[in-house]
């Protein structure tokens, strides 16, 4: 169901601009939003009151809880069932975040990426992607929404857009802590700074050698890790807030002291975060996280160089959390049912 559809089926039943803003701002916002408010049936068309009750049903019905899976960090990542039948993932963050899925399966292949294995099965709705938020809010309070989940929200781009838009005017949260998290597509920089809600950008940067960067992110665009920051630099200066560059720490391959001296070389001076995350290790893939000694050591000698570095723990490291893997756990389970 996307958000469009919604709007114009509330506007054929007569509901003007203010009456769909206050549909979706009740369902985005939910419970707690609605005490101590008039009730919709006070100034909604009879038509769109009388056609509330099915159409609530089918916003709830667009995903459902599979399983949770609470971890020792504050985290709890779930198992979201779609309309179709079709599973993607959502994280519910500590400090109030969640991250959300774009897309079922991807087809970036990034190496180390348990999603990427599958390739692109199908896009997720506007409607989709902000009933993860609404499905994440019935369980705590939701203040920044993170589209690091499943997929390349570049390749969904009107859908992601769309939903990001209904979040940052209906649903009570800062645009800055709307994150729009890509490998770098061409396509996204050209719109992110077009719409009313301009969200934070993060760009999945992981090494600063373009041929290390092929072999790791085969199918994404060909942009150097230069022009990579050169975009960044040009929207961070745009929408006001810096951009957070990714950098997933892998064992042997970019936690070299060339690497290190790279990001030096690239990031310093730049209106930019860098996200430094130690890999969340996926079976049957070689790569392996560093000791976080070893993490923690290359963070501060970045730091020491003038590079603003967060050395973040990936979510859920007790519950197999890479992404991706409870679907392809639960994908495995229905197979072997099946047989």
């Amino acid at each position: 169901m996307q958000l469009s559809g919604i709007r114009a089926r509330l506007a054929a039943l007569g509901a003007l601009p203010l009456h769909q803003e206050r549909v979706l701002r009740d369902w985005v916002q939910g419970a707690a939003h609605e005490r101590g408010r008039r009730p919709a049936s006070d100034f909604l068309p009879k038509p769109v009151r009388e056609a509330l009750p099915l159409l609530d049903a089918e916003l709830a019905g667009m995903t459902r809880l599979v399983s949770a899976h609470p971890a020792e960090d504050g985290s709890e990542r779930l198992l979201v069932a779609l309309n179709d039948g079709q599973m993607v993932e959502s994280v519910l963050l500590p400090r109030d975040g969640v991250c959300v899925s774009s897309q079922v399966g991807c087809a970036v292949g990034c190496r180390f990426c348990m999603t990427g294995r599958e390739g692109l099965l199908r896009q997720v709705t506007s409607g989709e992607i902000v009933a993860q938020v609404v499905l994440a809010r019935s369980r705590r309070s939701v203040k920044k929404v993170v589209f690091m989940g499943m997929g390349e929200p570049a390749h969904n781009l009107d859908n992601v857009l769309e939903a990001i838009e209904l979040l940052g005017i209906e649903a009570n949260i800062a645009h800055k802590n709307l994150v729009f998290s890509t490998v770098g597509d061409l396509r996204a920089f050209e719109r992110l700074g077009q719409g009313r809600v301009k969200p934070a950008l993060a760009l999945s940067l992981h090494t600063t050698r373009l041929e290390l960067r092929s072999e790791l992110l085969p199918r994404a665009p060909r942009l150097t890790p230069e022009e990579l920051v050169d975009h960044g630099e040009r929207y961070a200066r745009l929408c006001g807030y810096p951009i957070q560059y990714q950098w997933t720490l892998l064992e042997g391959v970019n936690d070299t002291p060339e690497e290190l001296d790279g990001i030096v070389a690239l990031l310093r001076g730049k209106y930019a975060i860098l996200n430094m995350i130690p890999y969340n290790s996926v079976p049957d893939l070689p790569y392996r996280r560093p000791s976080w000694e070893r993490a923690r050591a290359i963070a501060a000698g970045l730091h020491a160089h003038g590079i603003l570095t967060k050395l973040r723990d990936s979510a859920g490291q007790d519950v197999d959390g890479g992404c991706g893997q409870l679907r392809a756990r639960a994908g495995r389970t229905i197979a072997l049912r099946r047989a």
